[in-house]
C-alpha cells in the first residue's frame, strides 16, 4: 500500500535545449514517483528521474497518446496510487501548455499542486537565432499568439497585432501561414521580415527568413513545418550576427 502524500508539480521543460531546464525542474523530476510527459519535451530529461514510472501522454502529427480529459484523471489515479506526479511539459506550462487546467482539475480532489516554471520557447528560440523580440528604436513591445484556438481556427488577436507596430510571435500557426499571411498583406505589411524556426534549440534546428511577401516560397524552399515559431518585425532584421556562430558556443560551454 502507498503511504505517501499525493501531490502534483507541474514543470516546464524548456524549449528543447536539455541544459535550458532549471535547477528547480530537476530537483522535482529526482524526487518524481511518476512522470506524465509531452511529445515536444527533450527525452533525455527523463535521465532526471530514473526511479519514477515513465509515462508518455504527448501528440505526435495530430496522434493524441491520451485525451486531455483522460490525461488529468490519470494525474489524479497516479497521485493516489504512487504519491508524487510530475507532469513535464514543453516551454512554460502557462504559456499554451494547459498547465493551468490540469491543476485547476486536481485541485477538485484536494491534491496538492505546485507549479515550476519553464524557459517558454517564444522567447528562448528567436534568442537562439539572434533575434531580439525588442530592441531600443526598433520594437517597444512584443505579441505572443496562438496560430490554432480550441475551435481550431485562427485567433483573430493576429489581426489586431497585424495592425501594431509590436514583434508578433506565433506558436503553432505553420497550418494557418496562408491566412497569417493575408492578414499582414491586408495590412500593407508585405515587406515586413518574418522569420520561422522549426525545432528551435535543438540539434534538428532549422530556420528561414524572408517578408511576407515570399515567406511561404521560403517555407517550401526550406521544407519547413511543424513543430516552428513564427516570428513576424523589424527585429527580424536585427538579428545580432552571432547566431551564426551560436551552435559552436553552446558545444564549447557544455563540453
Amino acid at each position: 500500500m502507498n503511504n505517501k502524500t499525493p501531490r502534483l508539480t507541474v514543470v516546464g521543460a524548456g524549449p528543447g535545449d536539455p541544459d535550458l531546464i532549471t535547477l528547480k525542474a530537476i530537483k522535482a523530476l529526482e524526487s518524481a514517483d511518476v512522470v506524465l510527459y509531452d511529445a515536444l519535451i527533450n527525452e533525455t530529461l527523463l535521465s532526471y528521474a530514473p526511479k519514477a514510472e515513465k509515462i508518455f501522454v504527448g501528440k505526435r502529427k495530430g496522434c493524441y497518446a491520451y485525451q486531455q480529459e483522460q490525461i488529468n484523471e490519470l494525474i489524479v489515479s497516479r497521485a493516489k496510487s504512487h504519491g508524487h506526479v510530475v507532469r513535464l511539459k514543453g516551454g512554460d506550462p502557462f504559456i499554451f501548455g494547459r498547465g493551468a487546467e490540469e491543476i485547476d482539475y486536481v485541485q477538485q480532489f484536494d491534491i496538492a499542486s505546485y507549479m515550476v516554471p519553464g524557459i517558454s520557447s517564444s522567447l528562448a528560440v528567436p534568442a537562439y537565432q539572434g533575434i531580439p523580440l525588442t530592441k531600443r528604436g526598433v520594437s517597444e513591445s512584443f505579441w505572443v499568439i496562438t496560430g490554432t484556438t480550441k475551435s481550431h481556427k485562427l485567433s483573430q488577436d493576429i489581426c489586431l497585432a497585424a495592425k501594431s507596430n509590436a514583434t508578433v510571435v506565433i506558436l503553432m500557426g505553420m497550418s494557418k501561414l496562408n491566412e497569417i499571411v493575408s492578414i499582414f498583406a491586408a495590412e500593407n505589411k508585405q515587406d515586413i521580415p518574418v522569420a520561422i524556426i522549426q525545432n528551435g534549440t535543438t540539434e534538428k534546428e532549422k530556420f528561414g527568413y524572408g517578408t511576407i511577401e515570399n515567406i511561404e516560397e521560403v517555407v517550401l524552399e526550406k521544407e519547413l513545418s511543424s513543430p516552428a515559431i513564427i516570428i513576424i518585425g523589424e527585429v527580424v532584421n536585427q538579428r545580432v550576427r552571432l547566431a551564426s556562430v551560436y551552435n559552436e558556443v553552446r558545444e564549447e560551454i557544455v563540453s
